[in-house]
């Protein structure tokens, strides 16, 4: 990026054109802020990977220069990426009360608490890094202690929404800062990043406060057991669920670890008030009548492994779901995660249970905490950017942005609808997209980060498809002779003893084959498997019209 001295750059390393693994880079000459780092969940398309976060190369390359990394909430799609980007580069880490406490839980799970640095800011703290200075305003999302950023350099002034709702009832009592937002407009805003996942939904979303009336009747109505599940970070909902527990004289069990640490943070940092006595283990739900416990767990997407998907299955240790058991799904599926969510509705039918599930403005169980459409206009309205970054969204999320902004009167050439790696540079009021930086996904697959690229990714689907044969052949290093074999393992591919004339004609090739080159003379181990796995591939797909992967050993005695 660029380093002249009146030079403002802004790029989207993650968070563009998707949902999730937020990461956004401002720089103002050689001072770099970073906002977000968050972590995606695979698609099954994905084998094996377990998380996807931002390719850092641009920070790597740049780590000298790098001052912060700014934390707008606590949200896994925003620091989901933290302990993995800090082995790579460690940078201070800017955050609220409740956030830091959930990046610490990462930082523990891998042992790199004790060499980062954490600083608590709030709504009213004030930052200074070389030409950039930062201060922040209150917002109020589906978790609590959530920020957006004023960025000001010499250059003007960036301001960064993070994630929002406009919930001018919100359960925790943490109001959005209209005034502020508006005084930073009056003050002049040169670029708004906005955040952009509802903006298709017309209207204003409703205040999460409504959600709880509806968890209580639906508490008052269940005559067994309750089940709800949400979003583990959700701690309003939380908090709901806890209320409704009190007015109905049950007791309260978590399931999945992520509830668990989250409920355990929130209740030490004062964001969550639990009666004594409420909370009990799961091995200890039997000891109660059905009628004064519920259960909180995790798993409303879906997620196999999670709670719920267990729970569903009758593969919980401690506890079952039982008829006239009650199930609330208190969250709305993402896209993607909805034939996984249907599968564990089904399940929860077949096991007696009454499920409450659908659209939150159906069930009145969920609310989002995105703005929609009214709400993301008013926050244009309020800043009266000069240039704006729709972000945070699918393109065509963020296309629907951009014609909203376009209504409340921001130019439309001065409006950038970017993808991850695009830089937008503004020089003397003057805002360019001409450029790009390295971007994308890094996969972390175990205790892996970065191993598994696209080439491991096509085996694996391979694999998955069509099954692997492994085909061991022993030769005489002195005569170049077939000693012994082939010997053909299948595995994925055709079961061995229904298929032993397919497998007998298949060693029957790799014989013909490896005498054909030893009488050319032609000896090299890579050229002899080459030619085998392309003889075989071939017969094999003339036979089967499958591709299995195809393994020669060549064993020399």
């Amino acid at each position: 990026m660029s380093s002249k001295d009146n030079a403002l750059s802004i790029l989207a390393l993650g968070g563009v054109n998707e949902i999730g693994k937020n990461m956004y880079v401002i720089q103002y000459s050689n001072d770099i802020i970073i906002i977000d780092c968050g972590a995606k969940f695979p698609d099954e398309s994905l084998l094996g990977v377990d998380l996807i976060i931002p390719d850092i190369t641009f920070l790597q390359e740049n780590i000298n220069n790098i001052r912060a990394l700014i934390v707008t909430h606590g949200h896994e799609d925003h620091i989901g990426g933290i302990p993995y980007i800090l082995k790579k580069i460690n940078v201070p880490i800017y955050a609220t009360r409740l956030t830091l406490g959930l990046i610490e839980l990462k930082l523990i799970e891998h042992r790199l608490l004790g060499d980062t640095e954490l600083i608590q800011i709030d709504s009213d703290s004030k930052i200074e890094f070389g030409n950039i200075n930062l201060d922040f305003f209150k917002t109020n999302h589906s978790i609590p202690d959530c920020l957006g950023v004023t960025i000001h350099t010499p250059e003007g002034t960036v301001v960064h929404t993070g994630d929002f709702k406009f919930d001018l009832t919100p359960m925790n009592k943490q109001y959005p800062d209209i005034h502020k937002m508006a005084r930073i407009g009056s003050e002049g805003v040169l670029v708004l990043l906005s955040e952009s996942t509802n903006a298709e939904r017309p209207g204003s979303s409703p205040s999460e406060h409504l959600v709880g009336s509806h968890i209580e009747e639906a508490f008052m109505q269940a005559k067994q057991k309750v089940f709800l599940s949400t979003f583990a970070s959700n701690v309003n909902r939380v908090q709901q669920v806890v209320n409704a527990c009190r007015k109905t004289n049950r007791k309260l069990a978590l399931l999945g670890r992520s509830m668990v640490n989250v409920v355990s943070v929130a209740m030490e940092r004062g964001y969550l008030d639990i009666p004594d006595g409420m909370l009990i283990q799961a091995h200890e739900v039997d000891n109660y009548a059905p009628e004064r416990v519920a259960v909180l767990c995790t798993g409303s997407q879906g997620e196999p492994f999670a709670a719920l998907s267990r729970l569903s299955s009758s593969n919980y240790r401690d506890m079952s779901i039982l008829p006239d058991d009650t199930v609330i799904l208190a969250s709305t599926p993402i896209p993607g995660n909805e034939r996984d969510v249907s599968r564990i509705i089904d399940n929860l039918f077949q096991l007696g249970a009454k499920v409450i599930y659908g659209s939150g403005s159906v069930t009145g169980m969920h609310v989002s905490g995105h703005a929609y459409q009214e709400e993301l206009k008013l926050m244009l309205t309020l800043m009266k950017p000069k240039y704006f970054i729709p972000i945070h969204g699918e393109y065509r999320m963020l296309h629907q942005h951009r014609i909203l902004a376009e209504s409340v009167g921001v130019e439309k050439d001065n409006i950038f609808v970017i993808n991850n790696g695009d830089v937008v540079d503004i020089e003397n009021s003057v805002a360019r997209q001409t450029r790009k930086v390295p971007a994308g996904n890094t996969f972390v697959d175990g205790m892996g980060v970065g191993d598994v690229g696209e080439i491991v990714l096509r085996d694996r689907k391979q694999l998955s498809e069509d099954g692997m044969l492994v085909i061991v052949i022993t030769l005489s290093k002195m005569e170049r002779k077939i000693v012994s074999g082939p010997d053909t393992i299948s595995r994925g591919f055709v079961y061995i003893q229904n298929s032993e004339d397919l497998l007998r004609q298949v060693n029957r090739l790799v014989t013909k084959t490896v005498n054909e080159l030893q009488s050319d003379k032609i000896y090299r181990w890579n050229i002899i498997k080459q030619t085998i796995k392309k003889e075989i591939g071939q017969y094999l797909y003339n036979q089967t019209k499958k591709k299995p992967m195809i393994l020669p050993i060549i064993i020399e005695i």
